[in-house]
């Protein structure tokens, strides 16, 4: 398999390359999800609507992302609303009582608040007896926390696990941007993990980073290194600033990589997966995936035209979606993988 590299242009030391990813894999078999639920806001937010306020081209948007409408949440919803939400159809599909949750993992790096964490804000608004953290890795959110959870529930520590990607996109992009603007939504989906027959789970997987590449894609000041300031706010940067070009090589070359990575370390084929539920980032990312790997069209599973990247919320998007359209059966192999800003990846083939 051809791995690419990352150079100068992705934050390395100039003349540095380095291995796109690692060849780390691993498995965590034993666990199966009990329950799946999602939600969007009301608000349906067309291209037509985009270039009547912003001025952005409706006819770019969908050639160059395949996104036609998105969710936005109204003023006085946070992230936190949407997770619970998701939360109480993951809870009532699943038919679990919710005092029997134990654990609780939310992804998502657009929190209410800095601090306390969205989970501890869900986890009270929801009436959970359990521990509860958010888990940082953008649009990778959603599959690091079910790998995180799912950790729990194969050891025994955790019996019931509730695990929601959930961002609120539309707070931090800026409306000016129209190249940025249009490609992300607001959105939450939620997963309920526990105890399963030793042939469910992530039968192979892998989490990776690369923080060379995380000047690509980044919200420049709030934090620590530059806490906001009257002058970052005039510049409008406390938006998400993204390097377009470089962020799409990047997705289409890792993408096409760390699939035929986890399928090989599986030793599976496309044919052996069900469906493919893939980051809805942008439909010519997914396309050139699937024409790298031979993947044919039926067994891709795309929302993005209706809601646009909603980031960590994006797969548990199409998981239900997916789910309650009669696409997922018990035994099916289902591969999944998110990436985004850090930057971050996550793929695992999950047998269902």
């Amino acid at each position: 398999m051809a791995i690419g590299t990352i150079n100068d242009s992705f934050g390395s030391a100039p003349g540095a390359e380095r291995p796109l990813f690692s060849q780390r894999t691993n498995s965590l078999l034993g666990v199966q999800v009990a329950g799946c639920g999602s939600y969007v806001p009301e608000r349906i937010v067309t291209n037509a609507d985009l270039n009547a306020q912003y001025g952005c081209d409706p006819t770019w948007i969908v050639q160059r992302t395949g996104i036609r409408e998105r969710r936005h949440a109204e003023p006085n919803v946070a992230t936190s609303d949407l997770c619970v939400a998701a939360a109480r159809k993951a809870i009532e599909n699943a038919g679990v009582d919710p005092s029997d949750i134990d654990l609780l993992v939310v992804g998502t790096f657009t929190p209410d608040f800095p601090c306390p964490s969205t989970a501890c804000i869900v986890q009270d608004r929801l009436g959970l007896d359990c521990p509860a953290f958010d888990t940082v890795a953008a649009c990778a959110g959603f599959m690091y926390s079910m790998v995180t959870a799912a950790q729990f529930v194969a050891t025994g520590t955790s019996k019931l696990a509730l695990v929601i990607g959930a961002d609120c996109m539309s707070r931090i992009v800026n409306p000016a941007d129209q190249k940025i603007y249009p490609l992300f939504g607001d959105g939450a989906g939620a997963v309920l993990l526990t105890k399963g027959e030793p042939h469910q789970g992530l039968v192979c997987y892998q989490l990776g980073s690369d923080g060379s590449g995380g000047p690509l894609l980044d919200r420049p000041v709030g934090g620590s290194r530059c806490p906001i300031s009257p002058q970052h706010l005039d510049a409008g940067q406390q938006f998400l600033q993204m390097d377009g070009r470089n962020v799409f090589k990047w997705a289409v070359r890792m993408l096409a990589d760390t699939i035929e990575l986890v399928l090989d370390k599986s030793g599976m084929h496309v044919d052996d997966i069900s469906l493919f539920l893939l980051h809805q980032a942008n439909i010519r990312i997914i396309k050139a995936a699937a024409e790298s790997l031979n993947i044919p069209e039926e067994k891709l599973f795309v929302n993005l035209d209706r809601y646009g990247n909603t980031s960590a919320g994006s797969i548990p998007l199409v998981i239900d979606e997916a789910y309650r359209a009669g696409r997922i059966e018990r035994g099916d192999n289902l591969l999944m993988c998110g990436f985004g800003a850090g930057l971050t990846w996550g793929t695992g083939v999950f047998r269902w």
